[in-house]
């Protein structure tokens, strides 16, 4: 069963880019080798944190399979899907190769701020036209618009919807979906230091951001809360309070790739209309590693 797959720290890819903002297979390759080999458990490609909104419909397919061949099933892999136009959406899955994916996640429709009603027809869709499993994606803060507990309850029902990616940030929320959804659906969290208590009340772990830069660290961290260490996992994780604000400050993934360009491992460039990470940022985060 895929869910037993998709648990502990998945890595929410960044994808890298030249000087000149061409997508960066080589830091690509490298990026993948990093994440492998600190041990996270999946990937997630074409997300937010992958500037999937700024990537071309030809740069997602090369990226899609380059991707696939090199982790060539060393891990699961996720692919993000998602949009406002529910058709085009379901249009999509007759132009995207998932040959190889594990499931996609699907974001709720941004900017329209749809009704309950209107978020759970549009997934009740994707469910249907999706020849993978289906994750939900809740983050409020992007789209505009909350699915709720009810709407994630009533989805968890459709056996091709298994899970939710859930970023609201509301602990209440959580627990109430954590209380009544099935067995079998995964909570996932989408905030990086809440992972450790919605761990306590029932998620199987994390869609991270902070894993591409400090995939072992984040992964032992995540492990030791599923093994209900939360001492121990508390004690990584504080290592990390201070840093996480900064990854966001200038904007998703501006933190992360300035330390990923610090370790090495891919440039720091992004596409507009994001910027690099300003000086001022660099200099606090290099003091805080």
């Amino acid at each position: 069963m895929i869910q037993e797959r998709l648990k502990g720290t998945g890595v929410a890819l960044v994808t890298p880019f030249t000087k000149d903002l061409a997508v960066d297979y080589n830091g690509l390759a490298k990026l993948l080798d990093f994440v492998l080999d600190g041990g996270v458990d999946y990937i997630v490609i074409n997300g937010t944190t992958a500037e999937s909104v700024t990537t071309t419909a030809d740069e997602k397919k090369q990226l899609l399979q380059t991707i696939k061949q090199h982790v060539n099933g060393r891990v699961p892999l996720v692919y993000g899907l998602g949009g406002n136009n529910t058709q085009e959406l379901l249009n999509s899955f007759a132009t995207t190769d998932l040959n190889g994916i594990d499931a996609i996640l699907s974001v709720s429709p941004y900017y329209n701020k749809p009704s309950q009603q209107g978020i759970y027809q549009h997934y009740l869709a994707v469910a249907e036209a999706s020849p993978v499993p289906v994750i939900l994606y809740n983050v409020p803060g992007r789209t505009g618009s909350n699915v709720t507990a009810e709407t994630t309850i009533k989805l968890a029902s459709h056996p091709n919807i298994i899970g939710i990616k859930e970023a609201s940030g509301n602990l209440e929320q959580c627990m109430a979906i954590a209380k009544h959804k099935p067995a079998d659906f995964m909570l996932i969290s989408g905030d990086d230091l809440l992972t450790i208590p919605m761990i306590s009340i029932g998620a199987v772990g994390v869609i991270s951001v902070l894993a591409n830069a400090f995939p072992e660290k984040f992964s032992n961290t995540i492990g030791f809360a599923m093994e209900g260490n939360y001492k121990k996992a508390s004690e990584l994780l504080y290592d990390f309070v201070d840093l996480n604000p900064l990854m966001y400050e200038e904007g998703n993934p501006v933190g992360v790739k300035a330390l990923l360009e610090r370790f090495g491992v891919c440039g720091a460039a992004v596409r507009m209309p994001l910027m690099e990470a300003s000086a001022g940022l660099r200099d606090r985060l290099y003091k805080l590693i």
